[in-house]
């Protein structure tokens, strides 16, 4: 297990690196100088000039991703040129809201999911699973953004039942938990249907395995057979897709948050391009990709606690 593990974390490292590259790389195409942004409009051209050379604009590319590397490996992600604070105090007031959302999101929507996949299974054909898969359907359909705008025009604006703007409190205070409810709903709705769908499937492929039909000749409760015998073998897809769709979550989250005014990391991202920030748009994007790259790695360690052939391998 632990050289399974040591393996995943090698692999993260060129992955990483990929990504500081790509993300270095994009924010050089953009057709906006950040020293005329920190300068103002107004700005002499010696003013601009000397403001690149400050920020070591003027150097190569390589030397800049080089030095932006080293500061990385230093903990410094740089200062905001539209703020004059710290990218990494930014950052760390706004993580904390957009754990909250998706803890809140996965809460309900993976057991949710999970459930419904499995009814839907060992109901094959009937009313019940029709539904079911009705029901995935339309969450993998429905986009954030309007699942979100239904939710504030009915239960927030007419009928007046949660708050849908902004955050009222951490997750464990009844403001907090009802300010969070419709912006968990919305981003949780679209995790639910995939879920549903990759249990149904992979339920129904282990409800004819041998395991299954020995089990129920043992005269076991088709409660135990679902749940400790056919579920339990069927989640190494369900926690492959899980691992994928958090990944995801993170960019419907993004979405999310500028819907709802959720001061988190994806609104923060969303501001800092539109305002051509360029230390704090690289920042986020570095915070969401190391996101997406860790969730994957626990998937992957997952893999061998599932199933022994992954630790084998």
């Amino acid at each position: 297990m632990l050289r399974h593990a040591v393996q995943r974390l090698m692999l993260a490292v060129p992955v990483m690196f990929g990504v500081l590259l790509v993300g270095f790389l994009l924010m050089q195409v953009v057709p906006t100088d950040p020293a005329i942004v920190r300068a103002g409009p107004n700005a002499s051209a010696e003013v601009i000039a000397q403001i690149r050379t400050d920020l070591g604009l003027d150097e190569p590319l390589y030397v800049q991703f080089a030095l932006y590397v080293w500061r990385l490996a230093h903990g410094d992600l740089g200062v905001s040129i539209i703020n004059n604070v710290p990218v990494s105090g930014e950052l760390a007031s706004t993580i904390g809201p957009t754990l909250e959302l998706m803890v809140a999101s996965l809460i309900w929507s993976i057991p949710l999911g999970i459930a419904m996949g499995t009814v839907g299974a060992y109901w094959r054909g009937s009313l019940i699973d029709r539904v079911v898969m009705a029901f995935s359907v339309a969450g993998v359909s429905v986009p954030v953004f309007f699942l979100g705008l239904v939710l504030i025009w009915f239960v927030g604006f007419q009928w007046q039942w949660l708050p849908f703007t902004g955050r009222e409190g951490p997750l464990w205070t009844w403001q907090g938990l009802r300010a969070v409810i419709l912006p968990a709903i919305t981003l949780g709705g679209v995790f639910v249907g995939p879920v549903a769908r990759m249990t149904r499937t992979a339920v129904l492929d282990v409800l004819g395995a041998d395991h299954v039909r020995t089990a129920r000749a043992k005269g076991l409760s088709e409660r135990l057979v679902v749940t400790r015998h056919a579920l339990r073998n069927a989640m190494v897809p369900v926690v492959t897709l899980i691992g994928l769709q958090i990944g995801f979550l993170l960019g419907g989250a993004v979405v999310t948050e500028t819907v709802f005014s959720w001061p988190g990391v994806g609104r923060l991202a969303v501001g800092a391009i539109l305002s051509s920030d360029f230390p704090m748009a690289q920042g986020t994007i570095i915070v969401l990709s190391m996101g997406f790259i860790l969730v994957n790695l626990t998937v992957d360690l997952l893999y061998g606690v599932l199933d022994p052939r992954v630790r084998a391998g």
